[in-house]
């Protein structure tokens, strides 16, 4: 790799230091100790171009036993422990299934005539199929009978707080990996991919709650790149059943051209879309943001953008009505 490249890689890890510097100060910091450490950046510059972000290399330091405390420590355990760090970023992959998404996609699925069937792309383990088996409440307005996974979720704007959990047909889900909620390695890597800082407690109680609704009611997982899989999902749709193909920070992960072809598909098709993506990932949500992440996540349906949603749930700013 030439040093422009290396340089542009250690931008993009600036970049995540501003995106972290709030929920993980941990990771920020971090995320600034890689783009001075030449001997970090190399190797991570040796892995493929999709398995460098900050968030594959900082949970597998995690599923390995290591939040390093320092910049001295995150060199000595990537340097001492390659191999091992190596092989399990190359076998996994950044798939963090936030529930707490599911407050903001629910404004937009009550726009929507039920029964859903939903089709969510870079599912995971479909912890986001569930957005009727969870409980709500936005700026103390209850929505829902209260369940374990409880969703608080502060708002502005004309947000259109529905007053009923949708009804679900069905949970249909597309990964090229999906994880497996009941298998022990997939539960320790979803828990891994939770950043530490001051509120990943909640964020662990909340998927340790989802997960055992998965769990008791698994969702129907099919493997494969999302563009050869979406006709066979949504072959699967009961009849009488709306298709909504749904998806919350999967589009910076795919290569440019595919991602167009993802969009020109599935506005081609009869269905319903919801995003949940950075801004600009979707043509006509905004100004993009470099690596397609940044402050916040815009919500869209069918394209239309709605609303401004924190990255990992809690928050909703609900756009003027054009």
């Amino acid at each position: 790799m030439t040093d422009d490249e290396l340089s542009r890689l250690a931008d993009g890890y600036r970049a995540f230091v501003r995106e972290a510097r709030e929920e993980s100060p941990a990771y920020s910091a971090l995320a600034a100790a890689v783009a001075e450490d030449g001997a970090v950046l190399r190797f991570v510059a040796d892995l493929p171009a999709g398995k460098r972000q900050p968030n594959l290399l900082f949970a597998s330091l995690r599923f390995l036993g290591v939040v390093p405390a320092d910049a001295a420590a995150l060199h000595e355990s990537v340097m001492t422990d390659a191999d091992r760090l190596r092989d399990t970023m190359l076998a996994r992959s950044t798939q963090t299934n936030e529930p707490a998404r599911c407050a903001a996609l629910l404004p937009a699925l009550a726009m929507i005539d039920g029964p859903l069937a939903l089709i969510e792309v870079g599912t995971s383990a479909g912890l986001c199929l569930y957005p009727d088996r969870y409980s709500y409440e936005y700026d103390g307005r209850p929505v829902g009978v209260r369940k374990d996974v409880h969703l608080r979720c502060t708002t502005s704007g004309p947000v259109p707080v529905p007053r009923e959990l949708p009804r679900v047909a069905a949970r249909i889900g597309i990964d090229l990996n999906p994880l497996d909620v009941t298998d022990p390695g997939d539960l320790a890597w979803l828990r891994a991919l939770v950043w530490p800082g001051p509120v990943e407690a909640e964020r662990l109680q909340r998927l340790d709650g989802a997960t055992a609704v998965v769990a008791e009611d698994p969702p129907t997982l099919l493997t494969g790149d999302l563009l050869e899989r979406l006709p066979d999902a949504l072959e699967l749709v009961p009849a009488g059943a709306t298709p909504v193909v749904l998806h919350t920070a999967v589009l910076p992960y795919l290569p440019e051209t595919h991602r167009a072809a993802f969009v020109e598909q599935v506005r081609e098709l009869p269905v319903r879309w919801i995003a949940q993506e950075g801004s600009g990932m979707v043509p006509g949500t905004g100004e993009r943001y470099p690596g397609g992440w940044g402050p916040y996540f815009v919500l869209s349906l069918d394209g239309r953008p709605l609303a401004h949603t924190a990255p990992h749930g809690g928050r909703i700013d609900w756009l003027p009505v054009a």
